[in-house]
């Protein structure tokens, strides 16, 4: 990194969505020099990213870019895209973050969960600039291929007999009815951008490098934030092996933009964090000498953890066709469609359809799941007549863990054992949805292969909550561990510091939709929120 370059107004310590969009944003301030830090290196080819398939060699594209590569990411992993030896969990270290290997779902939250569980000034009045903001900056389609057609839809029209026919969901587009998630049924959306993955490394990443101001730096891993009492002064980074301090200018703010687990982690290493969790750190020369004198203890750091609990449910029927993504030699004639006019099945991620339901709770409170069928099905149950319905569970459930450190040298950062079915009300929502699926099955034709058809709710529970390969898998949807009012204040600032700011998933509670949207909002919604702050 050149010396000339040592000071900075905002330094934002991570590239994810939230990361991405908060430094493009403080950018557009031609008197704020904005760097953004990412400890992981090139993802789409504009970012220099290229890895690919030999069928991609001559293009410009590299396995990011291309939708249908999604789901080989597990099955051809990358070490170029994903976090090796920095996290106790999976997920992506590289420009992009998640959305560079995540299926791209793009779905608007209902308006009821800003104004059910956020805090004042994050109500769904408060965020919808924000929200408007998005939609205009990151483009987004629910019908990906660029000829105008879908593609590998026999999932969809089984299921749409399945849930509009005889279960009663109604059939809408998703986002241009996002306040609806009642027995609801549609195409899903995405974040695409003419006909590749997209994301704000396409949208707003790409406008922010046209400024002079502003600065990307990948394979810069920051070990944590140096700070006086309550004041931030920089933060340490290691690049290329050598360890340096990049100091704030005089009015500067650090803004941790890690993710879910990273940004805890950094919180604790610059001493900020649950007192016994700080003294094991400082005793394993963690805390770069700080005294205690100096720590801010707080327990919320890193509580509240939450992802989707998740289900696999293997369905079969004559009806349905499965279609396996593959990384090297697709089918010729899919590879051609896609090559020559960004259509046909590898544009997109290759869910069929999505749907949502809630469960209603004796005490008036509300529980969302979630569902989405797959392109093939999983595990023990791959037949060309067989997909995987994915069942989540989302906002309004009970269970959370923490973010614990692991043990040396490194202490990196994994989520708690609570974080699934800790509180058996989850459970019990989950497998009622599952049940209420069921009990429109009959005369569709379609058969649930893993998990009995008569199942009991009892049943389901019991099964939902062992350990299996379709059961209790991890979506990997962490956020909610720093959460407004307990870890921020309602400006995003770390409570006991002035100029120190987490903005990603750790900030936006559980949500009803897959969580990219909210945090890409979250984003938008803080930049608002921290320019105007003296």
């Amino acid at each position: 990194m050149s010396a000339a370059y040592l000071e900075y107004e905002a330094p934002v310590v991570g590239s994810g969505p939230a990361g991405v969009i908060i430094a493009s944003r403080l950018s557009e301030n031609s008197a704020r020099n904005v760097l953004l830090l990412e400890g992981g290196g090139p993802s789409y080819w504009v970012t220099g990213g290229r890895e690919q398939p030999s069928w991609l060699a001559g293009t410009n594209l590299s396995r990011v870019d291309v939708p249908g590569l999604y789901s080989t990411i597990y099955s051809n992993p990358s070490n170029n895209l994903l976090c090796q030896n920095k996290i106790r969990a999976y997920g992506a270290c590289t420009i992009g973050g998640n959305s560079a290997i995540n299926a791209g779902l793009f779905f608007e939250p209902p308006a009821s969960d800003f104004d059910l569980y956020f805090p004042t000034g994050w109500k769904h009045a408060d965020v919808a600039p924000a929200i408007a903001r998005l939609y205009a900056t990151q483009p987004s389609t629910n019908k990906p291929s660029l000829d105008g057609l879908y593609y590998e839809q026999s999932g969809y029209t089984a299921a749409q007999k399945w849930l509009v026919t005889n279960a009663g969901y109604t059939e809408l587009d998703l986002n241009a009815n996002a306040a609806k998630k009642t027995k609801v049924f549609g195409h899903p959306v995405y974040d695409y951008s003419n006909g590749q993955r997209g994301g704000p490394v396409i949208s707003y990443l790409q406008n922010a490098l046209k400024r002079p101001n502003f600065h990307l730096q990948s394979g810069a891993w920051v070990q944590r934030v140096v700070r006086s009492g309550g004041t931030a002064t920089g933060v340490v980074v290691n690049i290329g092996g050598t360890t340096s301090t990049i100091s704030l200018n005089a009015g500067g703010r650090v803004i941790l933009s890690g993710g879910a687990l990273k940004s805890p982690e950094l919180l604790m290493k610059s001493g900020i964090g649950d007192a016994a969790v700080l003294t094991t750190l400082s005793k394993a020369n963690q805390l770069g000498g700080l005294p205690a004198s100096q720590w801010i203890n707080n327990t919320a750091v890193g509580a509240g953890l939450f992802d989707n609990p998740n289900t696999f449910i293997e369905l079969s029927s004559p009806a349905i066709q499965a279609y396996n993504y593959v990384y090297d030699n697709p089918i010729p004639s899919d590879a051609s469609l896609y090559l020559t006019k960004k259509s046909g099945p590898y544009s997109f991620a290759g869910g069929s359809c999505s749907f949502w339901d809630t469960i209603t709770h004796s005490d008036g409170t509300v529980a969302g799941v979630q569902g989405g069928l797959g392109a093939a099905g999983y595990q023990d149950y791959t037949n060309s007549m067989t997909v995987t319905m994915n069942i989540y569970g989302t906002s309004g459930l009970k269970s959370t863990g923490k973010v614990e450190l692991g043990g040396g040298p490194d202490y990196l950062p994994g989520p708690s054992g609570s974080v699934y079915y800790s509180n058996p009300q989850d459970a019990q929502d989950i497998a009622t949805f599952i049940r209420r699926l069921f009990d429109a099955l009959p005369g569709t034709g379609i058969t649930p292969l893993n998990l009995n058809q008569t199942s009991t709710v009892a049943q389901i529970v019991s099964y939902i909550t062992s350990g299996t390969p379709y059961t209790r898998g991890q979506v990997n949807h962490w956020s909610s561990s720093c959460r407004i009012g307990n870890c921020v204040d309602v400006n995003t600032t770390v409570i006991g510091m002035k100029n120190l700011h987490v903005v990603d998933a750790s900030i936006v509670a559980p949500l009803t939709v897959n969580p990219q949207f909210g945090v890409m909002v979250a984003a938008e919604r803080a930049w608002e929120l921290i320019k105007n702050l003296k």
